[in-house]
């Protein structure tokens, strides 16, 4: 692989990786609940789901998930509903709970709760595996070793992710400088958990391409 390769799949991936999505969605909400530890793991976990989605792709079952209609919307539909799920669960939990960065508000969720979940909302759309289906096989020299290359292309897109969601973090943190009372912290969860529903609307409605 050339570097001019590998710069042109970069510019790919940060185009990507900046458009806002449930991902951004989930880990902005779990910053505000619960702080920035939470959303390392938050971000550890959507990662994660991403080298798994790159290696469905190497195994060749993102290519039977875009041939096949039925098992395209099989995931489709399993991602839409625990998308719609997470978003539902944020917005009716209890209004009484006003902790934000303490911790006792970090205890309420454990890490690996915070991890898997970041880690299914990740795999909760198909269109990733379909998008990385196609665009890896592009940027791979045959002539080449392929492992290498393999990393070194799911690895740029994992910290790209990574760098991307911790900044979305990042921001979600000084929002938080801005609410000061009960009323407008659920207004802030309430967005946060129709933009989740939104997104899984937005899954179920897709189509196969």
């Amino acid at each position: 692989m050339t570097f001019q390769s590998w710069f042109l799949f970069l510019i790919i991936v940060l185009t990507a990786t900046t458009t806002p999505g449930p991902a951004v969605a989930f880990i902005m909400s779990k910053t505000m609940i619960h702080g920035r530890k939470k959303a390392l793991v938050a971000a550890a976990g959507n990662i994660s789901g991403l080298f798994i989605i790159g290696l469905v792709s190497v195994a060749g079952l993102g290519t039977i998930i875009q041939t096949s209609t039925s098992v395209f919307d099989i995931i489709k539909y399993l991602g839409a509903v625990y998308l719609f799920y997470l978003g539902v669960k944020l917005i009716i939990r209890k209004k009484d709970i006003y902790i934000v960065n303490s911790n006792e508000a970090s205890n309420k969720s454990s890490n690996t709760k915070i991890f898997f979940q970041a880690f299914g909302v990740a795999l909760s759309n198909p269109k990733a595996i379909i998008l990385l289906t196609a665009l890896l096989p592009q940027f791979i020299d045959l002539n080449s070793p392929l492992l290498p290359q393999f990393f070194l292309l799911i690895f740029t897109f994992m910290i790209c992710s990574f760098i991307f969601l911790m900044a979305y973090a990042l921001l979600a943190e000084k929002m938080m400088l801005f609410i000061t009372n009960q009323k407008r912290m659920n207004f802030v969860y309430n967005i946060n958990g129709l933009l989740l529903i939104f997104f899984g609307i937005l899954l179920a409605a897709s189509t196969h391409h």
